[in-house]
């Protein structure tokens, strides 16, 4: 009832061999200081490729364009420069970033709230601009006009899709129009014709469901015919993002973790975490409320495999044939924009242990480790899976360790604060780690990397490395100095 609960990572081929290769690890965290993360850009380029695999297979073109802001890494965009995928950027830091990183303008999608610095480039450059109102669409226009600028091409963000029959709302968001009002936004279209050029309508949906990006899919489609009944001549959709990870290796493990967690919540297992902390569950008089608040940790069907499946979903409002068919019927481009999703297994965090300490209770050991919560945000977007523990080197060459044996320990950071928790939750460790240990969190490309990181206490953001298979050895150099053309690449 009370035995360990693991939540082993998903390893894929890149980064087990990272983490098996002998002293590569320690090596980087002893150069570069810990925490540092470690970039794998050869594997975003092999998952580009399994997107395109879903593409070939329904028959469809349109572009892929990497969600920036998921990773501020320059390895990884300058590998996807070399390939034939898109970037959507969402500031102007990031349109510079780009550009400079070696994408043309016609690769380029331009999303998110913007200012008018970010709208000009955008415009002088030649990038699509996804507008969310017709006070965006009036502004970049009149940029347009003001600097003698080639029209811009646009995305209309549509929001708020409702499908007939069965009710089905599409979430509520905070970015698109509402497509209730499209007559407005298309009469600023049409008055803007001199200075944007519609080339599509998009969304951007928080969720996982497919009946709701379904319905805002069918909705897209609706609208592009209304948009050609004006005379206009529309030909992409970009359904933006959220394709999800799987980020661990068992759903067996998932399921014993969820089921032990309520248990605990209600009182029926040891606590799981610290403090009672209860991820969104409460115990209110032996009756279990709230909602659990995690990312679904093991998803089966997730990145390119998410999308085949929302292809292959019947539109209900249309006929019943696939939005796939539908898509290629009319000829219209795709478009996608997968942050996390495309970053899958392109890196992990390398954190060093500092210190080890019972808890005075006979209960759980406390680890502190030399990183911030916020270097490695996996808790910040509710992702839990266990670190790899790369065991320090026995000083006398002794053999295995006497301390062997599982092991509940809760991870800090190195900050003055309460709340400077790595993650909250219990991890149960094979053995009781030890001081210059290094913990390896996987698969943190997404989003966990530097979203969120900054230099409170005058403590450093964690560094970057691109390492990249040479043969059999692992080679790395700087985030920043890495270039496709970098010597010893192996791909050219």
């Amino acid at each position: 009832m009370g035995g360990p609960l693991y939540l082993e990572p998903q390893l894929g081929p890149r980064l087990r061999s990272l983490l098996a290769t002998p002293g590569f690890p320690r090596m980087l965290t002893d150069a570069l200081g810990s925490p540092l993360n470690v970039i794998v850009p050869d594997q975003i380029a092999e998952n580009l490729d399994r997107f395109r695999s879903v593409y070939r297979d329904h028959h469809l073109s349109g572009q892929i364009f990497f969600a920036h802001k998921a990773n501020r890494s320059s390895a990884l965009l300058r590998r996807l420069a070399a390939t034939d995928a898109g970037v959507d950027v969402a500031s102007l830091g990031e349109l510079q970033h780009a550009l400079g990183a070696g994408f043309e303008s016609g690769r380029i999608s331009a999303t998110g709230p913007k200012n008018p610095e970010f709208l000009w480039l955008a415009a002088r450059a030649g990038v699509t601009v996804c507008v969310d109102s017709v006070g965006e669409l009036d502004q970049l226009a009149g940029l347009v006009r003001k600097y003698a600028l080639s029209p811009t091409r646009v995305l209309l963000r549509l929001s708020g899709f409702e499908a007939s029959g069965v009710r089905v709302l599409s979430r509520r968001s905070r970015f698109g129009w509402p497509v209730q009002d499209l007559d407005a936004l298309l009469e600023a279209v049409d008055r803007h014709a001199d200075a944007t050029e519609l080339v599509g309508v998009a969304y951007h949906l928080d969720t996982t469901s497919l009946a709701e990006k379904t319905t805002a899919l069918e909705g897209c489609l609706n609208v592009l015919e209304a948009c050609r009944s004006r005379g206009l001549r529309p030909r992409a959709v970009d359904i933006g993002g959220g394709f999800g990870v799987n980020y661990l290796a068992h759903q067996e493990q998932w399921e014993q973790y969820t089921t032990g967690l309520t248990d605990a919540v209600l009182g029926r297992r040891p606590p799981l975490t610290w403090q009672g902390h209860g991820y969104g569950l409460r115990n209110e008089g032996g009756t279990l409320r709230g909602a659990l608040g995690l990312y679904p940790a093991h998803r089966p069907v997730a990145g390119e495999r998410y999308l085949d499946e929302l292809l292959a979903h019947p539109a209900a409002s249309l006929g019943g044939r696939s939005l796939a068919t539908l898509l290629l019927e009319h000829l219209y481009d795709l478009h996608i924009e997968p942050g996390r999703a495309l970053v899958d297994q392109c890196g992990l965090t390398l954190a060093t242990v500092l210190e080890v300490r019972d808890s005075g209770t006979g209960g759980d050991l406390r680890v502190r480790l030399a990183m911030k919560a916020d270097d490695v945000a996996l808790e910040e977007h509710g992702v839990l899976m266990d670190p790899v523990v790369i065991p320090v080197a026995p000083r006398d060459g002794a053999g295995p360790r006497a301390d062997a044996g599982p092991v509940a320990v809760h991870l800090f950071g190195s900050l003055c604060l309460e709340t400077d928790m790595i993650t909250r939750r219990t991890v149960f460790l094979p053995h009781r780690p030890q001081p210059g240990d290094v913990m390896a969190f996987a698969n943190t490309a997404g989003y966990a990397m530097d979203f969120h990181a900054g230099r409170a206490q005058h403590q450093p953001v964690a560094r970057k490395v691109a390492a990249w298979q040479d043969g059999d050895t692992w080679r790395w150099c700087l985030d920043e100095q890495y270039w496709p053309t970098t010597p010893s690449r192996g791909h050219e």
